[in-house]
């Protein structure tokens, strides 16, 4: 026993804990472990090596003690070599970590075979190999293994008897067969090598809590409710039939759309039924639901983009072989081509993004038949879509989906398509194509409208169940559904998250994906390389997994490796796909190839392996964050919303209690017609869920924005404004006047302070430079002129610079004028343009320090210790990392390049 280390302390493992493996062992360490339990995807999942994931552990005083799981189980002669090679690797493995346990779990495949003598052979043989490194197997049983119990995996080790082989007891699978700790006497405790604690309710979900909670409409679930009425209707039953639905979901759901759900299953379970030559009665007959047409393909994908994340998009389609070859006669909407593949980017769309969001709005299906499909779609009570069309333009037929992206039939082989809508840019030449057509989409639903979705697409569109299955993934686990029509042409992948609680990670909001087909992945991803496209990196331990699995040639696992594709193969044939990175927020872009028939989506593992790779690109963006020093010496910032503005008032003040900001300024008005109106003071149920969160995480507003009074304004008018502001605690009021009229915009903004006073707001006001109150030495005209006792200047970094204002005449002004300043940095050459500074000022901020802006300059002119509101509006970033990560890094950057300097209240 000597020979074999013993664990200093509980383990944890990494199975129990959210997020990539670096964030595992980081809470690991702080909650005081001394060692972890590896489990074999986290690994994979990691960009280290395992050599480097023992020396991250052993800087945080962890220790990898055991690795699991290893399945096992007796396979013929002439397969043993390969698993023999696969455990050789797996020890290895172990020793670069450092830990001495290994867990093999009994499985049951088809190769396997139940054969006593030879399982103990096969033991004993992997035990030697361990015994040579000084590595003991613990070998689990579990019940759907070949080795099912406890007891009989114990037979097996005893039968075995190698001192480097012994048992894992899982108290789970131990205590939920019979709930007795004396289950396990008999067994001598020192050829046990591991114990796995886990406790669970008592008897866990049973059948009355499944009938009243969970049940779906027919079609829904796995259950053979065709069958079951095809069989009572062969056998003459002729009476009512009904719908007995407990879901706890559609108890909480418009009963509209429930009905709606029910009554496509009914229709659809009809038609099934039909089909096995037993007519069900008291429901709809196959003659009232037309039979679903051909599909011959996706024809097109639509994304709906703005004037950021669109043209990152097509930058990303240019680097992947796609060329733009249309723009739409009458809409904002570009053609975007290779072969058979074809992307829309419509930025005007009839239905809401998110600012600086890219998003799946339409899809278009080639039907045999699109009236038919337009049939059965209304059949199966799908809404119709109005589509307004200028002169001459096809009139598609089109549904809305549950999700509400829009679905187009098209008729390819018509004398006019949807294509003879756009202008066609004849000069545009082809490069020879990369990829074919669309192979698949795939969507993230929410979990209250996942089953109404699936549903929809499977029978509006007469698509075969294909995979349906629950993934364990870095920030939850994972439900994913898969269909496709009977010619294989037209696939859809839908995903969702039965469970999410918190919102820690910089998780991607609904993640979107089009895949396109290819010929030769390996070429297409070398041209892609060469192309500049930005593939997603996958980590090195997953092709050294794949190498040790699978009999493939070190060559060939070599070129994956270099080009980051994933490499699956199944009974029916190969699958090797590769990622983008995110673009527009939410869509990546996958490159497939499916070879002798292969139908699946690719190893399930590659989900939480791309989810993994998509949260480094976007922590690459975030960058290191400082420690947290000295509180007492810390700056109070305030979140200004036009930094994050696609936020409502209440995920704002989240995000800023998250990020460590004391304040928020809220954005009331809507100052341009592109930008989000959150009307606190005209909506009741957005003030009281803003004033909840507000009192929740303890910020406090700072200031509200915009009274903005032009030569036709009434300050009167700002008056619910104002007290709206006051209703949540702001302390001051941000005001701009566009207004030539010296005397008027004057007497106006006297006016405004004296309705703000009695609510204890101060009027602070703000001189962009394009307006008419330009700079600094206008806005202390308007003050001194209005000589009220709250009324204050807002000195904005950008607009004091860009309008030339100086920093001596600001020196000299009196303190009790200036409440907090806005902060941010940009180039220090000033546009020449009215629109460029425009631009700048609502989308191309930097952060402070990254520009030449004299910040440090412009605030020592200040008073000391007032607060700095971040207003950093950064388009393209947002569209990177989220608006809630980009608020992070904003005050991040403020602290690094502003926390130096000493504060003085």
């Amino acid at each position: 026993m000597n020979a074999y280390r013993r664990p200093r302390d509980v383990l944890i493992s990494t199975v129990c804990l959210s997020g990539t493996l670096e964030d595992k062992l980081h809470a690991a360490a702080e909650a005081g472990f001394a060692g972890v339990e590896l489990l074999e995807y986290d690994l994979l999942m990691s960009s280290w090596s395992p050599s480097k994931v023992a020396s991250e552990a052993s800087d945080l005083g962890l220790a990898v003690e055991v690795y699991q799981p290893f399945h096992v189980e007796t396979v013929p002669t002439e397969a043993f070599a390969r698993h023999v090679h696969r455990a050789e690797r797996k020890l290895d493995l172990l020793g670069e970590l450092g830990a001495r346990v290994l867990v093999c779990c009994s499985t049951k495949t088809a190769e396997g075979v139940d054969d006593d003598e030879r399982a103990a052979d096969q033991l004993h043989a992997l035990a030697e190999r361990a015994h040579a490194r000084g590595i003991r197997l613990a070998y689990e049983a579990v019940p759907w293994g070949r080795v099912r119990t406890h007891d009989e995996a114990w037979r097996v080790v005893e039968r075995v008897g190698h001192l480097a082989l012994g048992l894992c007891l899982d108290s789970f699978h131990v205590l939920s067969r019979e709930n007795r700790a004396a289950a396990i006497e008999g067994i001598p405790v020192d050829k046990v090598f591991h114990v796995q604690l886990a406790d669970a309710p008592r008897p866990g979900i049973d059948v009355l809590e499944w009938s009243l909670h969970h049940r779906l409409f027919p079609g829904q679930g796995s259950l053979e409710v065709g069958g079951f009425v095809g069989r009572l209707r062969a056998g003459g039953y002729d009476g009512p039939i009904a719908l007995e639905v407990f879901n706890d979901v559609y108890q909480q759901e418009d009963p509209r759309h429930t009905a709606t759900d029910a009554m496509r299953s009914i229709r659809v379970l009809a038609e099934a039924v039909s089909r096995g030559d037993a007519p069900a009665a008291r429901t709809p007959t196959p003659r009232d639901l037309p039979s679903a047409p051909a599909l011959a393909g996706l024809a097109f994908v639509e994304l709906a983009v703005d004037e950021v994340s669109g043209p990152l998009v097509a930058r990303s389609l240019r680097a992947l072989g796609f060329a733009q070859t249309g723009q739409h006669r009458s809409k904002p909407v570009q053609l975007w081509e290779q072969a058979d593949a074809r992307v829309l980017l419509n930025f005007g769309p009839e239905r809401s993004v998110s600012p600086a969001t890219a998003s799946i709005s339409a899809m278009g299906v080639a039907s045999a038949d699109p009236a038919g499909s337009l049939r059965r779609a209304e059949s199966l009570l799908a809404s119709r879509l109005a589509r307004p069309r200028g002169p001459r333009e096809l009139d598609l037929a089109s549904v809305a989906t549950p999700g509400g992206v829009a679905l187009f039939f098209c008729e390819p082989d018509a004398e006019q398509t949807w294509e003879t809508d756009f202008e066609r840019d004849e000069e545009v030449l082809a490069p020879p194509p990369l990829v074919r057509e669309i192979d698949h989409v795939a969507m993230t639903e929410v979990i209250d409208h996942f089953d109404q979705s699936t549903l929809f697409f499977r029978t509006v569109l007469g698509l075969v169940d294909g995979t349906s299955q629950d993934i364990t993934a870095p920030f939850g686990l994972v439900r994913t559904w898969s269909a496709r029509d009977r010619d294989e042409r037209v696939r859809v992948v839908l995903n969702t998250t039965p469970l999410r609680r918190g919102d820690w990670a910089p998780a991607v909001s609904s993640p979107q994906c089009i895949a396109f087909s290819t010929d030769d992945a390996v070429a297409c991803a070398r041209a892609l390389r060469d192309r500049g496209a930005p593939i997603l990196r996958i980590p090195d331990n997953y092709y050294d997994d794949l190498e040790a699995r699978l009999d493939l040639s070190a060559e060939f696992v070599a070129t994956l490796r270099e080009h980051s594709i994933l490499y699956h193969r199944d009974a029916e044939g190969v699958f090797l796909h590769l990622f983008t990175e995110m673009v527009g927020a939410r869509i990546f872009f996958e490159i497939v190839q499916r070879i002798d028939g292969y139908d699946g989506y690719g190893d399930p593992r590659s989900i939480p392996l791309r989810m993994a790779a998509h949260r480094r690109q976007r922590m690459r963006t975030l960058g290191a964050r400082p420690s947290a020093g000295d509180a007492d010496n810390r700056r109070e910032y305030s979140l200004a919303h036009l930094t994050a503005l696609s936020l409502t008032p209440p995920e704002l003040v989240d995000a800023a209690a998250s990020a460590g900001y004391r304040y928020v300024g809220l954005r009331m008005t809507k100052v341009t017609t592109q930008e989000p109106h959150y009307p606190l003071a005209s909506d009741p149920a957005l003030m009281r869920a803003t004033k909840t969160h507000l009192a929740a995480t303890g910020v406090e507003v700072l200031d509200i924005e915009l009274a903005r009074m032009t030569s036709g304004d009434n300050p009167r008018d700002y008056l619910r404004f104002l007290e709206a502001g006051a209703e949540l605690g702001a302390r001051h009021v941000i005001t701009q006047l566009p207004d030539a009229d010296f005397a008027r915009k004057t007497d106006r903004f006297a006016e405004l302070c004296q309705l703000a006073a009695p609510l204890g707001l101060s009027i602070d006001l703000e001189f962009p430079s394009w307006t008419e109150t330009p700079n600094l030495t206008e806005a202390v005209r308007v003050l001194r002129g209005a000589a009220q006792p709250n009324a204050g200047l807002l000195i904005d970094l950008l607009h004091f610079a860009r309008s030339g204002s100086s920093i001596e005449a600001l020196r000299d002004l009196p303190p009790e004028w200036f409440h907090y300043a806005h902060v941010c940095d940009a180039p220090a050459e000033i546009p020449t343009t009215t629109s460029e500074l425009i631009h700048t000022a609502r989308f191309e901020r930097l952060f402070p320090g990254e520009g030449g802006l004299d910040m440090h300059g412009i605030l020592a002119a200040l008073p000391e210790g007032i607060p700095y509101a971040l207003e950093i509006p950064r388009a393209m970033l947002v569209a990177q990392v989220g608006p809630k990560e980009h608020a992070r890094l904003a005050i991040d950057a403020a602290r690094r390049h502003l926390d130096a300097v000493p504060v003085s209240v």
